[in-house]
């Protein structure tokens, strides 16, 4: 006879992971199966495809999200002697960018709720970074979880003091900005930022394996962006400065001639990224409205565990197309410090992260400028967690972390 039949395991839920389908699979294999490999067909129509979802007037793709922050540093000439403001809940990368130019970061608070930086914190980080001697040149937002920031307020205080707006939109493709008129305004449109940079890694809400992009409604940048992706190399006839050596004696460019003006990078988006990345895009609607649907499921079930457990906070401009699950937890009131939830919710099969250490308190920025004091972004910190959320996610994968969740922290699970 045999032993006691137990169920089989459930799943490992991760906090976040990619969903690519046999379309998916079929876009990439077809580049494969093509001519080009890097800087063909496909990275032009996905960024065609890309100004069309945006609104904005030019795309320029890129390596990942990292150097979409960094070309925006660098079309914009940031450098030495110059600073932006950067709220300190991100991610690494949207200081590193500007250092990468060699400006300064005056890092701003944020709203301990939604862990997002407002025109007044972003003014009292300008004030600082005066008393410092730096020439404050734009504004960094971050659209965190996939909540947009106080676009219309920040975009009023970048004009009265005549700033850039570079929104680090890593995790809000998708989001809309709903105005008092009606209008719906996309992230990355432009109607509020000079420059919008985004990410397609795997656990934002489309993927291209790796890649970025950036979208601009400026020409000049735009041109400016395309030649930093590409070693700083000039192929127009129209940007040549030495015409003796560019052009033939009927007037006409070289065709092997090129010009580097300043150095770039080796930025560029392969074929390969842009056909997952334009493959994915089309199916963006469905991704954006699964996400709100988990979340919406998540705000239900998380509100019946309050006040230990509060759901996300939402702003009420913003229709996100949700990155991240970011909940509120008072681990001290519960009695369990987040690494031991962390610990037993993995036990459990779940997966979970935090988003994120604030950066003011890395090494790096804390030598450099000193201990700063941010208490928004130090409560944040404390008590966020991020679950579980992707588009292949059920219903019941949502109902599974509220109630390991509850019982992890000693609660009675939701009904």
């Amino acid at each position: 006879m045999g032993g006691p039949a137990f169920p089989p395991p459930l799943p490992f839920l991760p906090y976040g992971r990619q969903d690519v389908d046999q379309a998916d699979i079929d876009a990439v294999t077809t580049v494969l199966r093509g001519d080009w490999l890097t800087q063909g067909p496909a990275v032009e129509a996905f960024e065609r495809a890309l100004c069309e979802r945006t609104g904005a007037a030019h795309a320029v793709s890129c390596a990942n999200g990292t150097a979409a922050l960094h070309l925006a540093a660098l079309a914009l000439g940031l450098g030495p002697g110059d600073a932006v403001v950067v709220p300190s809940v991100t991610f690494l990368a949207t200081a590193n960018a500007a250092r990468y130019a060699g400006a300064e970061v005056a890092f701003a608070d944020v709203d301990p709720e939604t862990g997002l930086m407002g025109p007044e914190q972003a003014e009292a980080a300008m004030e600082r970074a005066a008393r410092a001697g730096w020439r404050v040149r734009a504004l960094v937002p971050v659209h965190f979880a996939g909540q947009t920031a106080d676009r219309t307020g920040l975009g009023a205080l970048a004009a009265r003091h005549g700033l850039a707006v570079i929104e680090d939109a890593c995790h809000a493709i998708g989001s809309v900005d709903v105005m008092p008129d009606g209008r719906a305004l996309p992230v990355g449109s432009g109607a509020f930022g000079t420059l919008t940079a985004f990410s397609f890694h795997p656990v934002k809400t489309i993927a291209a394996g790796e890649g970025g992009a950036v979208t601009t409604n400026d020409a000049d940048l735009a041109a400016r962006l395309r030649r930093f992706r590409n070693h700083g190399m000039e192929r127009e006839p129209a940007g040549f400065e030495d015409h003796e050596a560019a052009f033939a004696a009927e007037g006409i460019a070289n065709p092997w001639y090129y010009e580097m003006a300043e150095p770039g990078f080796n930025y560029r988006l392969t074929d390969i990224h842009s056909a997952l990345a334009l493959s994915q895009l089309g199916r963006l609607d469905a991704f954006v409205e699964r996400r709100r649907h988990l979340m919406d499921l998540y705000a239900e079930r998380l509100s019946q565990l309050a006040p230990l457990v509060l759901p996300a906070a939402r702003v009420p401009w913003c229709r996100p197309a949700w990155h991240l699950c970011a909940v509120r937890i008072d681990f001290a009131a519960s009695g369990r410090t987040r690494a031991q939830v962390m610990a037993d919710l993995r036990t459990r099969g779940i997966g979970t992260q935090v988003h994120y250490i604030p950066v003011h308190r890395q090494p790096y920025w804390r030598r450099r400028y000193g201990d700063l004091a941010l208490p928004g972004a130090e409560a944040h910190y404390a008590r966020t967690l991020s679950l579980p959320l992707f588009p292949a996610m059920t219903d019941a994968d949502v109902e599974r972390v509220a109630v390991a969740l509850a019982g992890t922290l000693g609660l009675r699970a939701p009904a």
